[in-house]
Parts: C-alpha cells; sequence; structure tokens
C-alpha cells in the first residue's frame, strides 16, 4: 500500500511532465507556426519583385525572359506561370508542356480569384514537401487578370529541422529533473518511515494500559525535533486517553451493576421512542428478550406510558405519576417517573412497582373496617346493658334481679367475643411477624402426628360437647413430620372449632392425616364436616381474614372472621396451602398441605 508521500510524489512527477510536455507543445506549435510564417513572407517579397518581369510572359506570348530565368536559378524558389485558364505557362523546373493544368491547387485558385494564396502540401510533380505562396498578374490599361505567379520552396518540417539542434540540449532538463524527483522522493520516503514508526507506537500504546505507557521503550522515530515532540505528545495523549477510557469503562461498569442490581425497571428511549437501554428487571418484567430494543409501545403496550414519554419529549420537564398496566394478565400499579436525557435527546423511565403496596393498602382499609364493623356490634350491646343496669331501680326485686342477669350475660358474652377478637388479632400479627422474618424464629422439630391431633380434639372437647358432636382421629401412630407442633395444633383446633361451630348437633367430624402427593413427601391434614357446605363461588375467599359466606350465621355463632386466615397463615409459615373443598349442603372438607411429611 502506497502511502500518503507516496502518492504525493507519484502526483507531482506526474503534473511536472504533464506541465512540461504542454508547455514544450505550446513552444513547439508557436515556434512551428512563425516558422512557416517567416517562410511564407519572404515568398510574398520575392514574388512582389518578379511581377515586373511578367508583363512581357503575357502581353508578347513569348517565354520566361532570360532575367526570370536567372532569378529562379539563382534564388532557390521553383518557379511556376498559369495562364487565366490555369494552363501551366512556365515552370521553372519542369517542362510546361508536359504538365497538366494547375488551376484547381488551391493557391492557384484563390490567385485566379484576384486574392494571395498559400498552401502546404506534397508535390505530385516533385514528390516532396513544398510551400507554396501565388499572386494573382495583372496586364494592360485597363488592368485585367492575366494569370498567376506561384512560387514554390522545398521546406522541410519545422521538427526535423530543430531536432538535431534541439535534443543535445533536452538532455540536461532531464537530467535536472531526474535527481529533482529522486530527492523529492528519499525525502518522502523518510517522512514515510517516520510516520510508519510514529503509527507503531500509537498501535502499541493503545492497547497498553495507562500505567505502564511510560514503561515502553523508546522509539527511534525521527532526528528532527519535530518528530521527537510529536512522539512525546503521542505518548502522553495516548496515556491520557488510556485513563480516560479506563475510568470511563469501570463507571460503566458500576453503572450497569447499578442498574442490574435495581429492582425497578429502567427504560431509556431515543427521540423516537426506540428503546437503547433496558435493565434486567425491565426485561423479566415485561418479557423483552435479551438483545433485542423493540419500541417502547410494543414493549411495553400501554399508551399512557407512551404519552408521558411523549410529552417529556416536547418539553414538558420531568414526570412522575402512576399507573396501572396489565403484566402476564395481571393488573399492577407502577409509581412512574419520566424524565429527559440531556445527552442523547431521549427520555429515561423509571417504573416501581407499587403493586403490593397498593394491595397492602387495600387490606389495612379492609382490616380497618372490618375490625371496626366487628368491634361495633359488641361494644353498642355492651354501652346499652350498661345504661340499662344503671338505671334499675333499688330493692332487689326478682324482675329486676333478672334484668340484671340478663344484663351481665349479654355484657360478658360480648366482651368474650371482643376478647376472642383480640386474641385472633395478636395471633394473626405473630405469624404476619414471622412469616416476614422468613420464619427464622419458627422451630422446627421431628415428632408424631398422632399425639398432635389428639391434643387439638381435647382443645375443642368443650365446644363439641356443648354442640353434642363427635371428634374422632384417622392417623397412623408411626406418622411422623418435621413441624412446629403448637402451630399445627392451633390451625387443626381454629378447623374443629369452626366445623363444630357450622354443623348441626349430633353429627361428626372426622380429623385425619396421611402422607401423600407426586412422591409421597407431603403431609395432609384434613378436618371434615356434615355441615351445609359452601358454594363454589365463596371457596376462592374462604381464608381470607373476616370473610363469611353468612356474616348472620357467623356472627351468631361466635366467630371473629379470623380462624381460617389464621390457617392460612400456618400452612405458609410451614411453605405449604390451605385448601377447601365444598357443595352446598354436602359438608366441607378443610385441608394443610405441608412439605414436611417424613418416613414411617
Amino acid at each position: 500500500m502506497k502511502t500518503v508521500f507516496g502518492k504525493s510524489l507519484l502526483i507531482l512527477t506526474a503534473a511536472a511532465c504533464g506541465l512540461f510536455c504542454f508547455f514544450a507543445l505550446v513552444v513547439f506549435s508557436f515556434l512551428n507556426t512563425l516558422y512557416y510564417e517567416t517562410n511564407t513572407q519572404n515568398m510574398r517579397r520575392a514574388a512582389r519583385l518578379l511581377e515586373p518581369f511578367l508583363n512581357e510572359v503575357f502581353l508578347n506570348g513569348a517565354g520566361a525572359p532570360p532575367e526570370l530565368r536567372e532569378i529562379a536559378g539563382n534564388s532557390g524558389y521553383r518557379l511556376t506561370l498559369t495562364g487565366a485558364d490555369g494552363k501551366v505557362i512556365y515552370d521553372s523546373g519542369f517542362d510546361a508542356g508536359s504538365m497538366e493544368n494547375h488551376g484547381g491547387r488551391p493557391e492557384f485558385a484563390a490567385a485566379l480569384n484576384g486574392k494571395e494564396g498559400a498552401a502546404r502540401r506534397k508535390s505530385d510533380t516533385a514528390g516532396i514537401d513544398n510551400l507554396y505562396f501565388a499572386i494573382p498578374v495583372y496586364t494592360g490599361r485597363p488592368a485585367r487578370l492575366s494569370g498567376a505567379l506561384r512560387l514554390a520552396l522545398p521546406v522541410p518540417s519545422f521538427g526535423r529541422r530543430v531536432a538535431a539542434a534541439a535534443l543535445p540540449n533536452i538532455y540536461l532538463p532531464l537530467l535536472a529533473a531526474a535527481a529533482a524527483i529522486a530527492a523529492v522522493y528519499t525525502f518522502s520516503r523518510s517522512l514515510g518511515r517516520s510516520f510508519m514508526r510514529l503509527e507503531g507506537l500509537a498501535k502499541t500504546v493503545s492497547y497498553t494500559p495507562h500505567t505502564q505507557i511510560a514503561a515502553i521503550p523508546l522509539v527511534s522515530v525521527s532526528d528532527t525535533e519535530e518528530f521527537r515532540a510529536l512522539e512525546a505528545a503521542l505518548r502522553n495523549m495516548a496515556a491520557e486517553l488510556a485513563r480516560r477510557i479506563e475510568e470511563a469503562r469501570a463507571e460503566g461498569s458500576r453503572l450497569e451493576g447499578i442498574l442490574n442490581g435495581m429492582r425497578e425497571a429502567v427504560l431509556a428511549v431515543d427521540g423516537g421512542l426506540a428503546l437503547r437501554l433496558v435493565n434486567p428487571s425491565a426485561r423479566r418484567l415485561f418479557s423483552i428478550a435479551e438483545g433485542t430494543t423493540p419500541y417502547l409501545l410494543e414493549a411495553v403496550r400501554a399508551t399512557e406510558l407512551e404519552a408521558a414519554a411523549r410529552r417529556v419529549l416536547a418539553g414538558g420537564g420531568p414526570e412522575e405519576s402512576e399507573f396501572h398496566l396489565s403484566v402476564g394478565g395481571k393488573r399492577h400499579f407502577f409509581h412512574v417517573f419520566a424524565g429527559p436525557l440531556q445527552a442523547s435527546g431521549g427520555v429515561i423511565i423509571v417504573l416501581e412497582d407499587i403493586t403490593r403496596l397498593k394491595r397492602l393498602e387495600q387490606v389495612r382499609k379492609d382490616f380497618v373496617a372490618n375490625v371496626s364493623h366487628e368491634l361495633r356490634t359488641p361494644i353498642q350491646l355492651i354501652k346499652g346493658y350498661a345504661e340499662t343496669l344503671r338505671d334499675l331501680p333499688s330493692g332487689g326485686k326478682p324482675e329486676g334481679m333478672e334484668t340484671l342477669r340478663r344484663g351481665l350475660d349479654v355484657i360478658r358474652k360480648n366482651a368474650l367475643a371482643m376478647e376472642n377478637l383480640t386474641t385472633d388479632l395478636l395471633s394473626l400479627a405473630a405469624l404476619e411477624a414471622m412469616e416476614d422474618a422468613g420464619g427464622s424464629r419458627l422451630e422446627m422439630t421431628e415428632q408424631r402426628v398422632k399425639p398432635l391431633l389428639e391434643e387439638a380434639a381435647l382443645a375443642a372437647a368443650i365446644s363439641v360437647r356443648e354442640k353434642g358432636t363427635a371428634v374422632s382421629v384417622d392417623c397412623r401412630p408411626e406418622l411422623c413430620a418435621r413441624v412446629h407442633g403448637p402451630l399445627v395444633v392451633e390451625a387443626i383446633v381454629n378447623l374443629l372449632d369452626n366445623a363444630v361451630k357450622h354443623t348441626p348437633p349430633g353429627t361428626a367430624v372426622v380429623v385425619r392425616a396421611f402422607t401423600g402427593g407426586d412422591d409421597g413427601g407431603e403431609l395432609f391434614l384434613e378436618v371434615t364436616d356434615n355441615g351445609p357446605g359452601i358454594a363454589p363461588e365463596h371457596l376462592d375467599r374462604i381464608f381470607e381474614r373476616f370473610y363469611r359466606v353468612d356474616r348472620n350465621r357467623g356472627r351468631n355463632a361466635g366467630g371473629t372472621g379470623l380462624g381460617l386466615a389464621i390457617v392460612r397463615h400456618i400452612a405458609l409459615m410451614h411453605g405449604g396451602a390451605a385448601e377447601a373443598e365444598s357443595r352446598a349442603g354436602d359438608g366441607s372438607v378443610f385441608r394443610l398441605r405441608l412439605p414436611a411429611a417424613s418416613g414411617d
């Protein structure tokens, strides 16, 4: 590959040669024209000198006079005379009688028309290159055109005439030009090698950390001060550039780590709303394939978000708002920040998923409303009976004592309901606290399951006896599981209490425990009753706190509406789930699936 200096040398040489040839051609053309013009002028003067000798030829009809013959022989010109019809009368070089009519020759044609004529061609008669000049000949008074006189001079070409003298003088300029080209070539080669060494140095430092550039051996680029200064500047520039590149890479790695570690979804779009940056959270959230950067609307399918980005692009400034988007078929709530990217003219969008916060806020609102609703009736009853008792007349009359006993029973019953509600709330709060802590405070131990079920049945014995319900335990004595015993007992007690409250008197409730599942590694704890059952539309919400299939029936039965919610949390604490199966009028089955079963 030619260097820039080699190319420049070739261009310069070609330009010099072209200019020299053009100049030589112009000079040669000018001298050639001058050469022929000078000869033509000489022939014109000679022809005018011969005019006085022509009258005798045309007036007397005789041949050329001796004077004309002598002049033709001494001048070196060939003389030719023709009549007005172009017929040759006299020719100093050939026999006129044997010559053809010359009226068609260009120079004679011009002269016979009363004008001077000149031409340059090879003579058909003599067979050599000649320069011709002809003038009209006028005789008599008044003057009339009698014929034409032509002078012919053998003239070699200008090139042949000057070649012998010019060629020796061309060698010196050619040698000087060759020497100049060689000097320029040598100089350009020297510059080219210096720049090639600089190129090698640049390639070396480009792959070297900036801390090691100073240790690169010095390169003998050139002896000139300018190249040494250029080499030093190149080293300094490369070191600074490498340092800044490493800092930029480190900063990019830090930013990438921050973006990859963010739980928020981060999207950066350009002025055309095409995605230019998507962090992993955003790719997972919107199912954007790795390596693809679609447009914003195509990726998130939210016209509200696109509209916010367009407002920011239009110069509206940063925006913060809340959107709800459908992601994976589920409704998610997001806190969205959209701000301009000054450097690239795009928009940065940060989406924080606040679905859980919204859900918790709704749960809190429902919880406050439900607790207020549950407490309002007992408080109103206690308040009403307290006022009634305050207004009873003194004296111990029987009717007053009966009213007092009935009021105290109502107060006791509602105070007990409030106590149960408070106890269940505290229990539920404790379970949620342990769940938020990842169950780290829950101690699991390997123990037999049947004693736990029997303990739960014994704890529910009072309500069982009052209702006349028969409770049976169906469990193999050797069945063991790794569970938290007190919580399992509490869950079974709640299920038994729920079953006893909602079954007719004298019916049976069965508590069963067995293993199953795909690999036999799950423990199933079931409580089966013969109650009125639950309609299918209520099964999905039966384990929600304060949810009741029939609010009046549940409240009259003395329930708090939190028992099944507590059961669900206990199942979750064990890494399992709570389920319910039922049909209206055909009893119910409440089941705990715990992944804590062990072998017999």
